[in-house]
């Protein structure tokens, strides 16, 4: 595990390393600073989750996350009256400060490399997250600091309010978060500067990974620590909970989610935050349409027969 802590200063130089764990030395990536992506979603994109539902798969494809996630959000406890479009610009807000700090330290990169494992990568997930959790205050919430399963949807207390586990807590007046949350903020802020960002899913967890088309820099990024956290595949693989390899191999875990498999995750989390509400039928629906988006992935078919069987 590498840790880098926000400090006075942009960075700190210190790394802590967890007991025996290697630390990788990552190819740099040339990106041109300030690069926008060019979203793929050129149609008018769904002010509502009933438009949301309507689309295939193909239709999702590159349509911006933080789009999914806050329309995932609609009636749920937790984001009464909530204004998607206004989250949405300050998700582009946060992202040219991101784009501002990067491009004024990017000196500290090239005279000093080796400061940052000699990754562009690495140098600009520290930037964006010094920025988010020094000068933004973002963090993740202290009475949420726990391992529920997202299959569960009796998990109580996580999931019962909607700002705990979606971006609008994250972007409204507190700030705080989960690893529900934090690693989609990531993604959404990555991409609007143009980084190869993933969401990717673990057993209860969700973390983000930045992967070149050339597959030769590849690094995962833990939203629930202080700083910038780095794990290798290996430590989701028993952490928070046991993945066996058959479950990887059939693509439930530890892949790089395209849109739809975004959006079916973001529509487990509203089927739990539905059900500790006591709107079991809504859950029902959500896992429903979560099914239909990810048909193979078995662990939303065995939380949607669960629910079945509780409203029998």
């Amino acid at each position: 595990m590498n840790e880098r802590i926000p400090s006075l200063g942009l960075f700190t130089t210190r790394t802590w390393k967890a007991p025996g764990t290697p630390v990788k030395s990552a190819t740099v990536i040339l990106l041109i600073i300030g690069l926008a992506i060019t979203p793929l979603f050129a149609e008018e994109p769904p002010r509502d989750l009933k438009q949301l539902l309507k689309l295939t798969p193909e239709q999702l494809q590159g349509m911006d996350v933080g789009r999914l996630n806050l329309v995932c959000t609609e009636g749920l406890h937790g984001a009464e009256n909530l204004d998607v479009e206004q989250q949405l610009k300050t998700l582009d807000r946060w992202a040219d400060r991101v784009r501002f700090e990067t491009s004024r330290n990017s000196y500290r990169y090239r005279q000093r490399p080796e400061d940052f494992e000699r990754s562009e990568a690495y140098f600009r997930m520290l930037v964006m997250i010094t920025v988010l959790q020094r000068d933004l205050r973002v963090s993740y919430n202290p009475e949420r600091i726990s391992t529920p399963s997202v299959a569960d949807l009796n998990s109580g207390a996580f999931f019962a309010d909607s700002k705990d586990i979606f971006l609008h807590g994250l972007l409204g007046d507190k700030r705080m978060g989960t690893c529900s949350s934090i690693p989609v903020l990531y993604v959404a802020i990555g991409r609007r500067l143009g980084y190869p960002l993933y969401l990717v899913s673990a057993k209860a967890h969700f973390f983000a990974r930045w992967e070149s088309s050339d597959g030769k820099e590849r690094l995962n990024i833990d939203g629930g620590a202080r700083g910038l956290t780095t794990h290798s595949d290996d430590y989701y693989k028993s952490w928070p909970y046991p993945i066996e390899e058959k479950e990887i191999r059939d693509g439930q875990y530890l892949k790089n989610l395209a849109t739809a498999g975004e959006l079916a995750e973001f529509l487990v989390i509203r089927a739990g935050c539905l059900a500790v509400n006591g709107r079991v039928l809504e859950a029902r629906e959500a896992m429903l349409q979560a099914s239909r988006l990810a048909p193979k992935i078995q662990r939303y078919v065995a939380a949607l027969n669960a629910n079945n069987e509780s409203t029998k």
